[in-house]
């Protein structure tokens, strides 16, 4: 489990703030604010959605950082007790809730800094969604750059081998296979990284779910569209520095909220965990799991496309500005 993920890091002393108190928004506030987001939900066209460990909490998949997280409790010398394995948990409401709006057309993309696989094993495309900090139920050959969906969990965490060699059959290289599992000093993955920072430039929505936002560079991205026009909200139980950069906050369950926000959408039922849309129930190493280069090279297009426009906007903001600030000189004001 995630206790075990983190025993197998690197010794790393700046684990950031632990153990903030969790915060309750009233229930007429969670009904008020959840109205606000199905607002700005059905007025945006591109939403991307940045996930942290709150929303794998209710598969009983233990935080890092809340009351209760690995590392809190590890400050204090206690070992968390676990019930489940990464194996046997399920998808969350809240995973199985995104997965529906991405295939309805409401999200775009989804920015994960979780490696518990349970976005994968809920069906969600890899062309929707960038694992910064890697998968559990995925691994890499160094040679060919090809990734693969483990049936069970790596054994091993840092990008070291797992004992199996490539599977690629279009280009036999027979490299041996390393988990995809970041250590804290390693790089993140290009392919996601640039995804998931093109995404959130872009979106005119990004919507934090379950994460505290202190590890970089994740804790900037649902901030890089508001510098032309887009709007952040963040879904935390606990308070966290980048709150006060939110155009809307809730302190509420992720999975309350999502229910919520589902049916306001007239989506009355939240589909259950399908076996058969789980890629790690199908043969070892079968599934390719690389982000496919054309959604790569189609991203990076609307990228600059975008950027174009955004320029273009603030120089003609710009300009209007300077002419503004030119009359009233000569005007004498």
């Amino acid at each position: 489990m995630s206790c075990n993920y983190a025993d197998n890091l690197s010794p790393y002393d700046d684990k950031g703030v632990l153990g903030t108190p969790e915060i309750f928004d009233s229930p007429s506030e969670i009904t008020t604010k959840v109205e606000q987001l199905v607002d700005l939900i059905l007025k945006s066209k591109h939403i991307v959605v940045h996930t942290g460990a709150g929303i794998s909490t209710a598969c009983g998949i233990p935080d890092f950082r809340g009351p209760n997280g690995v590392w809190t409790l590890e400050k204090k010398g206690i070992k968390p007790k676990i019930d489940i394995s990464f194996k046997d948990a399920v998808p969350s409401k809240t995973h199985r809730a995104l997965k529906h709006l991405i295939d309805k057309g409401y999200v775009k993309f989804v920015v994960s800094q979780n490696i518990d696989g349970l976005h994968m094993r809920c069906g969600t495309p890899r062309k929707n969604l960038a694992e910064l900090h890697g998968n559990m139920f995925t691994a890499e050959c160094p040679k060919c750059k090809k990734q693969f969906v483990r049936t069970s969990a790596a054994p091993t965490v840092g990008r070291k081998t797992v004992g199996d060699t490539c599977r690629n059959e279009s280009r036999p290289c027979r490299g041996q296979l390393i988990d995809t599992i970041l250590d804290w000093e390693d790089d993140l993955p290009d392919d996601d990284l640039d995804m998931a920072m093109m995404h959130s430039t872009i979106a005119d929505l990004n919507i934090g779910l379950g994460s505290s936002f202190q590890i970089m560079p994740c804790a900037k991205f649902p901030m890089r569209s508001q510098k032309f026009g887009g709007k952040f909200v963040l879904i935390n139980l606990q308070a966290t520095k980048i709150e006060k950069k939110a155009d809307l906050s809730i302190h509420a369950y992720v999975d309350e909220v999502m229910e919520m926000v589902m049916k306001r959408l007239g989506i009355e039922d939240i589909p259950e965990y399908n076996e058969a849309e789980d890629p790690t129930r199908k043969a070892d190493f079968s599934v390719n799991w690389n982000i496919p280069k054309k959604e790569l090279n189609s991203i990076e297009k609307l990228y600059k496309e975008r950027n174009e426009k955004n320029k273009k906007r603030k120089g003609d903001e710009a300009a209007v500005k300077k002419k503004y600030k030119k009359t009233k000189a000569e005007d004498g004001e």
